[in-house]
């Protein structure tokens, strides 16, 4: 299987998703009563949040070197 870069962005995107669809799916079935302002200011919230931690992902990312020390010949 082919490894993929972690991205935070697309995991807080995600869960954010996650989140408000397991509201609504409570809220649907009545076993839990969700505030709607809460649920149209999480959406916006969550996409801000990971707006900003992928602007701010490549400023922070270490630059990858090699582990193997240098060999003179």
């Amino acid at each position: 299987m082919k490894r993929h870069p972690f991205a935070p962005a697309r995991l807080i995107a995600g869960l954010t998703a996650l989140t408000l669809g397991t509201a609504y799916g409570l809220d649907a079935f009545g076993l839990w009563h969700t505030p709607g302002p809460w649920l149209f200011l999480a959406l916006p919230a969550g996409l801000l949040l990971s707006g900003i931690t992928a602007a701010v992902r490549p400023t922070t990312r270490r630059p990858h070197t090699d582990p193997s020390p240098p060999t003179d010949s």
